[in-house]
């Protein structure tokens, strides 16, 4: 499993393992500025306060969120200086990141209590993984992208702690909406972020949202290559009902449609990640008639 060939980014990309209804699930997220180093557990491990990393982790379990800490591309230890935060809403309809700087951690925690709600970011913010202690795929298919991203915004652009999926590295997840995108090629990069800004995601390389159920990301992207509608406000969740046995019926708003999946579970005979040791089993929706 040491081989580059045998890494678990690679062989899911050649296998060409769907990536749709993927996304990891994360209605709100923060995101803290941490250069590093970044232990396997980042919140446990990096070295922030323990104070704050209980905090930030019980704050992930009651609020539905994701904590990431995030640096920016190239560098390996903090300076000093007031580092950045920011709180993104990624529900559709409520889609806002805000954001401040800190020079204790400990005001962190007047963050996550509300006391201090920092200032509207107009702009949206791009994170790759680069996490190469959780996983090296993240270090060696992220850092490029990040580069790539960085070079185009620099401003925007932030290397994150693991967000899930290592076997999609390179991971992209564009804020406020909370796209996931997956296996990421460094010379896609800029396009996926430009696309983003002008209101469009790209189905090709998209795992998902990280705001709504797997089956409605599943939904979502069919609905897209049916139609090719692209646009990232598009195909609302307006329901999801039991169609029988492992079957969905999704009902979508603007425009509206109607997705009928099916939903699989099967066993692969590899790891998922490059640190497990036993095969897993991958998730994966089919659509079972014509999307109405």
């Amino acid at each position: 499993m040491s081989a580059p060939s045998q890494r678990c980014a690679e062989l899911a990309d050649s296998e060409d393992e769907p990536r749709h209804g993927t996304a990891p699930p994360a209605i709100r997220w923060v995101l803290v500025e941490h250069s590093g180093p970044w232990g396997r557990r980042a919140l446990s491990g990096s070295g922030l306060d323990p104070q704050v990393a209980v905090a930030l982790g019980s704050w992930a379990d009651s609020s539905a969120g994701r904590v990431t800490l995030i640096r920016r591309p190239a560098s390996s230890h903090h300076s000093g200086h007031r580092r950045r935060w920011y709180l993104a809403d990624s529900r559709p309809g409520h889609e806002t990141l805000r954001g401040g700087c800190f020079a204790d951690e400990r005001e962190l925690l007047d963050v996550l209590d509300g006391a201090a709600p920092g200032e509207p970011v107009d702009d949206p913010l791009y994170l790759v993984c680069a996490h190469g202690r959780h996983d090296a795929c993240c270090a060696v298919r992220g850092r490029p992208v990040a580069a790539a991203l960085a070079t185009e915004y620099p401003g925007r652009t932030w290397e994150c702690s693991h967000i899930g999926g290592d076997r999609f590295a390179a991971n992209l997840v564009v804020l406020p909406h909370g796209f996931y995108y997956g296996h990421v090629p460094a010379s896609e990069a800029v396009a996926l972020a430009r696309a983003y800004d002008d209101g469009f995601v790209e189905p090709r390389w998209l795992r998902g949202r990280s705001s709504i159920p797997p089956a409605v990301q599943a939904a979502q992207h069919h609905a897209r290559l049916a139609t090719g509608e692209r646009g990232v406000d598009a195909f609302v969740p307006r329901g999801v009902e039991s169609a029988g046995s492992q079957q969905w019926q999704v009902r979508l708003g603007g425009p509206d449609v109607v997705v009928q999946l099916r939903e699989r579970v099967r066993e692969v005979g590899r790891p998922l990640t490059c640190a497990a040791v036993a095969p897993g089993r991958i998730r994966s929706f089919e659509l079972v008639e014509p999307v109405m």
